[in-house]
């Protein structure tokens, strides 16, 4: 089986993603980590890669393929297979499809903690924010420039809830909880 997961920023994709590889014994893919592992490899931030993907949508394919391509290889080995991005709902359509929403203020306060924590802030590779309404913009902006992008590249709206077989909304309950949600659809 494979389960795909995305969501708005914060709503706490990677925390469930974690804790769902966990419960299910299951691969984790991360469309994200590797996005974020070609920035460091450039020696640049997340936001500067995002700026260069607007005029080369040759990276958000190549990885969003490479992502869909190591899941089912994954599961050719009777894996169950978590995979956290925002598209690849697109990319494996048979895979059960999860969504977690959140409020933005929410999820921008949520990032804003992660902000304050410099490993985390190493591992999520973003530029230093001086103020939650610095990251309430930046999140804002960041997930418009996404969908853009994710129109443009694959005529498809990756906040569009239809696409999805489950929703969850994170914003007042904790990721064990979303994770339990989760886990009573999968079974039931």
């Amino acid at each position: 089986m494979i389960i795909t997961i995305s969501g708005n920023p914060g709503s706490g994709k990677s925390t469930v993603a974690k804790l769902l590889q966990k419960k299910l014994n299951a691969e984790r893919v991360y469309a994200g980590g590797m996005f974020r592992e070609l920035a460091r490899e450039k020696n640049i931030t997340l936001k500067e890669l995002n700026e260069i993907t607007k005029s080369d949508p040759e990276i958000d394919k190549k990885i969003d393929l490479k992502v869909a391509a190591k899941a089912r290889e994954l599961t050719n080995s009777r894996k169950t297979v978590i995979v956290e991005g925002r598209t690849q709902f697109h990319f494996l359509p048979e895979s059960k499809k999860i969504f977690i929403t959140v409020n933005p203020e929410e999820g921008a306060k949520r990032v804003w903690k992660d902000l304050q924590d410099k490993a985390l802030q190493q591992e999520r590779n973003e530029d230093s924010v001086n103020s939650l309404k610095e990251v309430q913009d930046s999140v804002k902006k960041r997930d418009a420039e996404d969908a853009e992008r994710y129109m443009e590249y694959y005529n498809i709206d990756h906040r569009k809830k239809s696409n999805y077989d489950f929703i969850v909304d994170s914003t007042t309950i904790s990721a064990k909880e979303v994770t339990e949600k989760i886990l009573e659809f999968l079974h039931g």
